[in-house]
């Protein structure tokens, strides 16, 4: 996949968006059977003397135990920090896992690898940051976009924030690793590419409305990144090397997309905004979690229908009623929207229908309505009327929320 990072690399030198682009710092990316030696031999390569191999119970019996057993063959010393969890026995990316790996990170540690999923990413790519030692992703499950990202999604006194931090100066995802890796998994990396089904709409509407920052290369990339899995979504559902091949390839051209940008708008939305709002609420009610992946996979089709619907209902027939709004920040969103009333129309008319969405992701194998995660219609609703709020961005749903009146457009 190196060559995909070159192609980007070179595509991003004639960019005229205006942005500028973060160089990808990604030194190697390896898909395939074997990549767990891969990572020891470049380790060896690199020199470094000492790795903090994370993990949590679960990815170390997958992966890590292979991992320490190849650096004892090949003579690395490393420090293993097996991550604890809650007491709902959920692995979280917040405080006490932020300083378990701080205080378990010896001072002649100068490579940090993360060997599990999206969770342990998180914790890894922030302590790695903080400290100033690089870090290493060995991908247990194709089930996040975030592996090659600089974005750390953390728990901080109870709120879900995002803080851009380091991304992996290699990427090593071993396809006899991914192949054995729980279905729900797998859905759960299905469900967070269907999501740039609505974040894509959610950005391209910032740009126009808000004025929010917008790159048509970053979106090309994750668009082919989100067609690719659409298209082969037969191949994923079976789970053989070819469609786990397809889903981490795309997942990683998705993160990478999102690195480039320098933020997660390409491939974060209005959905995950529901998603960080759902998690919260599980976290306060100290319910054990729900894969990302998972919620996300529910939240796209939720959105889309609200978008492809209230949007459309409001943008073709009542937008004039707005007029009268008094709030001035108002008033200079309709007239950007009427500005912009044909290209807004038909990006929303692109999103694919919510039973289509929810095919696709139950092919997979994953959940489609909110209440087969025990997700019930009141935090559904109370998020689709509050969950704008975690993020300073504007979507449709903050659109919605705050332009149009949430107690008339959404119910």
């Amino acid at each position: 996949m190196e060559k995909i990072i070159n192609e980007i690399l070179a595509l991003s030198q004639g960019c005229d968006c205006g942005n500028n682009h973060v160089q990808i710092p990604i030194e190697r990316i390896v898909v395939d059977n074997g990549a767990l030696g891969e990572a020891v031999y470049y380790v060896k390569e690199k020199s470094y003397k000492h790795a903090v191999l994370v993990a949590d119970e679960n990815t170390f019996n997958v992966a890590g135990k292979r991992l320490a057993l190849l650096f004892k063959e090949a003579k690395i010393d490393y420090t293993l920090c097996i991550i604890s969890p809650d007491e709902n026995n959920d692995v979280v990316a917040d405080e006490a896992s932020l300083v378990q790996l701080l205080v378990e990170t010896p001072r002649e540690a100068d490579v940090i690898i993360a060997v599990g999923s999206g969770t342990i990413h998180d914790i890894a790519r922030f302590c790695g940051s903080k400290t100033g030692i690089p870090f290493i992703s060995i991908p247990t499950a194709p089930s996040v976009d975030g592996f090659t990202s600089m974005g750390a999604p953390l728990i901080v006194r109870g709120v879900k924030k995002t803080f851009q931090t380091a991304s992996p100066i290699a990427v090593f995802a071993d396809l006899a690793v991914l192949t054995h890796a729980p279905k729900k998994m797998v859905a759960a990396g299905f469900g967070d590419m269907i999501a740039k089904c609505t974040s894509l709409v959610d950005w391209k509407f910032g740009q126009l409305v808000g004025g929010e920052p917008y790159c048509p290369l970053t979106a090309k990339i994750t668009k082919e990144a989100l067609d690719s899995c659409i298209d082969n979504v037969d191949l994923i559902a079976v789970g053989n090397e070819e469609g786990i091949r397809v889903l981490i390839e795309a997942l990683i051209k998705s993160g990478l997309a999102m690195l480039l940008f320098g933020q997660s708008h390409p491939a974060s939305g209005g959905e995950h905004h529901l998603s960080h709002f759902w998690e919260m609420e599980f976290l306060r009610q100290k319910k054990s979690q729900v894969l990302h992946g998972a919620k996300v996979g529910v939240s796209t089709p939720l959105l889309a229908n609200l978008y492809r619907t209230k949007c459309l209902s409001i943008l073709e027939g009542n937008l004039n009623e707005m007029d009268q709004i008094e709030s001035v920040s108002n008033l200079e969103v309709i007239t950007k929207i009427k500005e912009n009333m044909e290209e807004i129309i038909a990006i929303i008319k692109i999103l694919p229908d919510s039973l289509q969405l929810r095919e696709l992701v139950r092919k997979v194998g994953g959940a489609t309505m909110p209440q087969q995660l025990g997700i019930d219609d009141e935090l559904v609703n109370r998020s689709l009327h509050e969950a704008h709020h975690l993020r300073d961005r504007f979507t449709l749903l903050k659109f919605l929320n705050e332009c149009v009146g949430s107690e008339r457009s959404i119910s």
